[in-house]
């Protein structure tokens, strides 16, 4: 009696304890392919943001240039205030 009582209880833990471990490896396979499908996402920022350092280098001229209209604007009208003394 003691003996089946100890096999019955063994192969409930048994039972439990694959139950445990099937769903511990569902999880972790949905984990993974969560974690393909972001690095899939990744790569794909990454290929559309390549040619964004070109266009900030021709961004980066344009506004260099225009910094430098900017500071003679300012000038003049610094020379335009002192003469009507605002």
């Amino acid at each position: 009696m003691l003996l089946t009582l100890t096999l019955i209880t063994i192969f409930l833990v048994v039972l439990a304890l694959a139950g445990y471990l099937s769903a511990v490896a569902w999880a972790l396979r949905d984990a993974s392919r969560s974690v393909a499908a972001i690095a899939d996402g990744l790569e794909a920022v990454q290929a559309h943001t390549v040619p964004v350092g070109e266009k900030l280098a021709t961004i980066n001229g344009a506004l260099s240039a225009l910094s430098g209209g900017l500071k003679a604007v300012d000038g003049h009208l610094g020379a335009a205030a002192r003469v009507f003394r605002l």
